[in-house]
């Protein structure tokens, strides 16, 4: 697959931003990135954009401890869909798959997994498209994450055992970097983090089977919007995954998501045979189906999660395009 020279920006930014106490304005201003960044669907940064939001928001931090701080603000319930997916893996190993390949959504970067003969667990963050040296900020804060990824799901103290990095701590600061991952980092070709293959395979609690397949086909989808050979109709049904379950399915939301015009967007399904009323009912009908047959979700928030304003809504729906009834077709789909 082609890749892109851009990669999302997830607005789960905004709330952590201002748990951390700082201004997204200032900092945007200071990377010299656009104001709307977090809000207007569609932006994306390249590599090198994203390195420098990094290094202006440690600048604007002022803290050689920002990478801890950072995660240690996230928390579980918060809803960034590639994390929210390895939340609900079985254990870190799954996670960590599941991570090299749906991180790239949020963040231009892939994880590469080891898996060593007595089990222990190396994960490798590798940025796309680096043109420079990866910014410390940056290739710490990836490190840590995932010490917090496990901690979150197992509610268990799980530390490293072994971490390197190209650049060490500075010496001041040595001490709360080997504290957080309960081994000192050293000095490597690349970052890197291991985990013993106990704590690699500790099961997690968060795991949530049905959460999974609810969100797998969305950020299956999602993938392919990083693809620029993508139709205007696979984006816009990519679009649609991620606005139907937040009760949006206007076009003219869609049209906002993918940075053009309600106009350009109908003219170009148009181009390509599709209709837009059309591809919303059949993306629904496509979830509806994956979602009952699949998990184990009620009627209810099977109806809310395709954005339908009530349950009698999705019934009718489902009906009068299936000729069955939701709690019919789940009874013979099992």
């Amino acid at each position: 697959m082609a890749r892109s020279t851009t990669f999302p920006v997830d607005p789960g930014w905004r709330p952590l931003l201002k748990d951390l106490g700082i201004r997204s304005d200032t900092l945007l201003r200071r990377a010299n990135l656009p104001q709307e960044l977090f809000t207007r669907p569609g932006n994306g940064l390249t590599t090198a954009e994203y390195f420098r939001f990094w290094e202006c928001l440690l600048a604007e931090a002022d803290d050689p401890l920002l990478p801890l701080r950072l995660v240690e603000a996230i928390q579980a319930e918060s809803f960034i869909p590639p994390i929210f997916a390895a939340l609900c893996s079985s254990n870190l190993v799954q996670a960590a798959q599941r991570l090299s390949t749906y991180k790239k959504l949020i963040a231009p970067m892939s994880l590469r997994v080891d898996v060593g003969r007595d089990g222990a667990l190396t994960l490798s963050p590798r940025w796309l498209e680096a043109q420079a040296e990866v910014p410390f900020v940056v290739a710490v804060s990836e490190l840590a994450f995932l010490v917090r990824l496990a901690r979150m799901a197992t509610r268990e103290p799980v530390t490293a055992v072994r971490v390197t990095m190209r650049q060490r701590p500075a010496v001041p600061h040595a001490k709360a970097y080997g504290r957080f991952f309960g081994v000192d980092p050293q000095q490597g070709d690349a970052p890197s983090i291991t985990f013993s293959a106990l704590d690699a395979n500790r099961p997690f609690l968060t795991a949530n089977d049905a959460m999974w397949n609810v969100f797998e086909p969305e950020l299956r989808k999602r993938l392919g919007e990083l693809d620029p050979d993508a139709s205007t109709l696979q984006r816009a049904r990519s679009a649609l995954l991620e606005l139907l379950p937040a009760g949006q399915s206007a076009i003219d939301a869609v049209a906002a998501r993918l940075s053009m015009s309600k106009r350009t967007l109908q003219r170009r399904l148009e181009e390509e045979g599709a209709n837009y009323r059309e591809l919303v009912n059949s993306t629904r009908e496509e979830l509806a189906r994956h979602y009952l047959s699949r998990t184990e979700l009620s009627v209810g928030e099977i109806g809310f999660l395709l954005g339908f304003e009530d349950p009698n809504s999705f019934f009718r729906s489902f009906h009068a395009r299936t000729g069955k009834t939701p709690e019919t077709f789940r009874k013979q789909a099992h």
